[in-house]
């Protein structure tokens, strides 16, 4: 590209970073990598009364969770900051005087009462609803006894009449609209506060945005953005409108329905390796039936040509499944931090050595590391019950006589190790001429309560011999009862 590629994330601490936004979040961040430029974030927090305690912060760990480092913004000042908006209202007052004074906008003083009746007499009509443009040729005179008299004012954008204002989208291709339809937009409100649209754009010029990634929500705001453009004689970036995520459902995401904050996934056991990766192909396809990808893979391969246009869905089975891979892979030291401190939560406690064995056993059976923690709480505690069903089928009249006879075969192995826990079942099943099912399933639910699992023998040497012959007389003395 001719110019070096800047893009931005500028969320807004009014709620959490959910998955739409931290997928927006994800492709500005590709899309940077990728073309060897720099990623910016930015605070767009001058809707106060929506602010919301502790977003903010929450906003900060969720993309640095997900690895969404930026290049520029709050403690990284590139030259361009501050990087939060409501520090930066000085800059907007000036941009709205100079485009009041270049007639590209103007000061309207139509309360908010009069507003309602208008969209009310509108509406009863039957016609298209918007600003009526009342104060947009009001006279110089009129403007001053205004201002004499303390009457609160906004600054609107004055949208010019007769138009076709149209946008290369890079993604869905050429947009028109005609700009009849659209009302003179609010620029700075009452309060003094821009909105926005004026804050938006007056950034991303001042930043050096080149390219503008967002949701397809702000389709119909980006005319306005054009004109907005054109009446401060600047260039506006490339703007690429993302698609749309539904829930599984094909409705709307809402937090019932997988719209879920970053961190509630972090917390529901999600790996932020496996999140980027399912995220990154909502709405891209890296081609070759690529799914399982490292960052480095997706950066390298990121491109918005193969950025479809069409909603995609949140799938989350199909995120377990990937998280699944992804737990499997990791070094069981590295996961060992989370899972202890899960099971603290449930009273259990485990050296160093013990866990890593427990998370080796179960990782590759879990999709989730709270399901991990969830699964092992016979490493720590006796069974308190057994699964009634398996107690159905397998602690049937032979099983007690069957465990007995296992057990004191179990007491004479002074190396208790998988491989010669595994050789003393075998040696007692081909001398009783059974199979070796017949033992190993009462043995699994005696000693876990539950009749599936990981690998017996390898389950048996971690718990110990102890523990395991305990367990089994237990069970014993439950089938005899």
């Amino acid at each position: 590209m001719a110019e070096k590629v800047r893009v931005r994330f500028a969320p807004s601490p009014t709620g959490y970073l959910h998955v739409g936004g931290a997928r927006s979040a994800l492709f500005n961040y590709l899309f940077a990598r990728h073309n060897g430029g720099e990623f910016l974030l930015r605070i767009e927090d001058t809707d106060r009364s929506r602010f919301v305690e502790g977003a903010l912060t929450e906003i900060y760990d969720s993309l640095r969770w997900l690895g969404l480092d930026w290049d520029e913004g709050p403690g990284k000042d590139g030259g361009c900051g501050p990087y939060v908006q409501s520090e930066r209202l000085h800059i907007y007052k000036d941009k709205a005087a100079q485009l009041i004074e270049s007639g590209h906008a103007y000061r309207c003083f139509c309360t908010s009462e009069r507003l309602a009746g208008v969209r009310a007499e509108q509406e009863k009509a039957g016609g298209a609803t918007g600003y009526d443009r009342r104060c947009r040729d009001l006279s110089p005179e009129e403007i001053e006894r205004n201002h004499k008299d303390g009457a609160p004012h906004v600054v609107r954008l004055k949208i010019p009449m007769g138009r076709t204002v149209a946008f290369e989208d890079l993604i869905r291709g050429r947009i028109e609209y005609q700009s009849d339809v659209l009302d003179d937009l609010v620029l700075i409100k009452a309060d003094g506060f821009p909105t926005y649209h004026m804050a938006n754009i007056v950034d991303d010029h001042e930043m050096r945005i080149t390219h503008v990634l967002r949701g397809d929500e702000w389709i119909a705001s980006t005319p306005r953005h054009v004109l907005l453009y054109e009446a401060f004689g600047w260039d506006a970036p490339a703007f690429a409108h993302l698609p749309v995520i539904l829930s599984p459902d094909g409705g709307k995401l809402s937090k019932r329905k997988g719209a879920a904050s970053v961190m509630d996934y972090k917390r529901g056991g999600f790996l932020p390796e496996a999140l980027f990766n399912f995220l990154a192909l909502l709405g891209w396809a890296p081609g070759g039936d690529r799914e399982k990808m490292s960052v480095q893979e997706m950066i390298e391969a990121f491109s918005l040509e193969q950025v479809s246009p069409k909603a995609s869905v949140l799938d989350e089975k199909k995120l377990e499944w990937m998280n699944g891979t992804y737990m499997a892979e990791r070094p069981s030291e590295s996961l060992a931090g989370d899972v202890t401190a899960l099971w603290k939560e449930r009273g259990y406690e485990a050296g160093d050595d013990y866990a890593i064995k427990v998370i080796d056993l179960l990782k590759v059976r879990s999709r989730r590391v709270t399901e991990l923690a969830d699964t092992s709480s016979y490493f720590f505690v006796d069974p308190a019950e057994y699964e009634e069903k398996a107690v159905k089928k397998h602690f049937n009249a032979d099983a007690a006589g069957r465990l007995a006879l296992i057990s004191k075969e179990i007491e004479g192995i002074d190396d208790f190790t998988h491989a010669n826990i595994e050789a003393v079942y075998r040696g007692w099943s081909e001398r009783q001429q059974l199979s070796i099912s017949s033992v190993i399933h009462p043995t699994r639910l005696a000693i876990s309560g539950v009749s599936a699992g990981p690998g017996l023998f390898e389950m048996m040497e971690v718990i110990g011999k102890e523990k395991v012959l305990k367990r089994i007389s237990a069970a014993i003395k439950f089938i005899g009862n």
